[in-house]
């Protein structure tokens, strides 16, 4: 008796000692967001939009007017340099996204991305300078092939799974991240789209390649799974240690959003000047394959 008399009077006085505490957040100011890559015998394309604070309320016309207009964008691969144009592609319901890329009405200073090729990015825009640096690494880690199985415990029949064999050199440090395509869907990356060879360094194994997602629709598994009938493509891109970096804090925060017991991360950002995001380069391949019905 005397135990819970103690209790309960502990928990009386917790109570009394509560007090209500109010925090004021700052409106931090917007910063420069970059998203920006070159990919082999692909041109550089460049997203320039402002930072969002974290209580915004997102919605379409806040996102259209995040974006970077007028900006002076130049590329360099250390021998030839050129100013990327500033593009629009119309969404609908009077929405643009925009981006900025080689001026094709002026070629004769552009190039595509070349492996083994370092480039450099400067931006200017609104009395800012930034700057950052990338690779086209070479194709090491190599696709041998790729294959598909039935999905185990599927009544239905109809999923499957698409596996791959690859190859990695011996010698740490080869980066990769992956994406895949289904019939005429655009590139979606993994939901962990990047990894290391700390484990199969020089090897070849086979893994299964679990369809890429979209981080702005649903994670149903059905939408999920590959299907008999699909037509799968899986792209991977060899990539240096400083975009692997990024993917790797940037898809630890996606995944942490919303678990209290998360660590917290920084992304690892390569462009100068405090701005936010990255410039990564991608040494690309592609293996298609058919799955019947």
């Amino acid at each position: 008796m005397k135990k819970i008399f103690f209790l309960f009077f502990l928990s009386l006085l917790l109570v009394g000692c509560e007090k209500k505490v109010d925090f004021k957040l700052d409106q931090s100011s917007p910063k420069l967001v970059v998203d920006a890559s070159i990919e082999n015998e692909e041109p550089p394309i460049v997203v320039l939009s402002k930072s969002i604070n974290y209580f915004s309320k997102i919605s379409p016309q806040l996102l259209a007017e995040s974006f970077v207009h007028n900006a002076v964008v130049e590329i360099s691969d250390g021998v030839k340099a050129q100013k990327l144009k500033e593009y629009g592609i119309p969404l609908g319901n009077g929405y643009t996204i925009y981006y900025y890329s080689i001026d094709s009405s002026n070629l004769t200073s552009s190039f595509v991305g070349q492996l083994n090729k370092n480039y450099r990015l400067e931006i200017a825009s609104e009395g800012e300078t930034y700057s950052a640096s990338t690779t086209i690494p070479n194709i090491t880690k190599r696709i041998d092939s790729i294959r598909y199985k039935l999905t185990p415990n599927d009544t239905s029949e109809k999923k499957v799974i698409v596996m791959v064999t690859a190859t990695d050199p011996a010698g740490y440090g080869d980066y990769v991240r992956y994406w895949t395509k289904r019939n005429r869907e655009i590139f979606l990356p993994g939901f962990t789209s990047v990894y290391d060879d700390l484990v199969i360094d020089g090897t070849t194994y086979e893994l299964e390649v679990e369809p890429g997602i979209d981080r702005n629709g649903s994670f149903s598994e059905d939408k999920r799974a590959f299907k008999k009938g699909d037509t799968v493509t899986l792209k991977l891109s060899n990539i240096n240690k400083t975009t692997y970096d990024f993917w790797r804090t940037m898809e630890y925060t996606y995944a942490s959003v919303g678990n209290p017991f998360a660590s917290p991360v920084k992304v690892l950002s390569n462009i100068s000047n405090n701005a936010l995001g990255y410039f990564g380069g991608y040494a690309s391949q592609y293996r298609t394959i058919i799955i019947p019905r």
